[in-house]
């Protein structure tokens, strides 16, 4: 997952936990538009969610973020 996508996965992230607490859950929709504007990145984080890592289809935003964290060799 490029670098980008990282910052904008943990950036909703945040969003969403400072909006309503650390028990927020969000699926990987949460990420995008409602227009379906970015069909490749989207499918990158559904493969990376579904696939990778078997997730229900909601998950605490906490969880996402330090998943993305632990997986990046970046600090944020």
């Amino acid at each position: 997952m490029d670098t980008s996508l990282q910052e904008k996965i943990i950036k909703v992230c945040d969003e969403k936990i400072k909006k309503k607490g650390p028990n927020v859950g969000l699926s990987f929709y949460a990420f995008f538009a409602n227009k379906n504007d970015n069909p490749e990145l989207l499918m990158e984080v559904a493969t990376w969610w579904i696939m990778t890592h078997q997730l229900d289809h909601f998950e605490k935003a906490t969880k996402i973020k330090k998943m993305i964290l632990d997986e990046s060799p970046y600090n944020y």
